[in-house]
């Protein structure tokens, strides 16, 4: 989901518990699709202010949790080694997507709602 401003306040953030000890949520998958962007584990972290080794580990524990690869590392060659996504980590990175629009529009009227609740002024207490 784009960051919100502050006029589009609140929003929802979605994190998705696949396990006691693993989950899914909005930086897994952002560094996913820098992934996919930049062919890069490295660069894509960099695109996050994150260290290499935060994104190394990041993408270990996605591939950990998901019992299978979602990054795949390619070897160096002329130009360097790099990483890309897998079948599944395309698809993990859809299916996330549509369950946060999903979501996200489940809920469009109660967040509008809120946003009206919290724009009013206070009132003030009477004794």
């Amino acid at each position: 989901m784009p960051k919100p401003s502050a006029r589009s306040l609140p929003s929802l953030s979605v994190r998705i518990d696949l396990d006691a000890e693993g989950r899914i949520g909005p930086g897994k998958i952002q560094l996913l699709e820098n992934i996919r962007q930049c062919g890069s584990i490295s660069a894509a972290g960099r695109a996050m202010d994150m260290s290499y080794k935060r994104a190394w580990d990041l993408v270990d524990e996605i591939n950990r949790i998901c019992r299978q690869a979602a990054v795949e590392r390619q070897t160096g060659g002329k130009n360097g080694g790099g990483a890309m996504l897998t079948p599944f980590g395309l698809s993990l990175v859809a299916r996330y997507r549509k369950i946060e629009r999903d979501a996200a529009s489940a809920v469009k009227k109660e967040l509008a709602a809120l946003r009206s609740d919290i724009g009013k002024p206070k009132k003030a207490a009477t004794r």
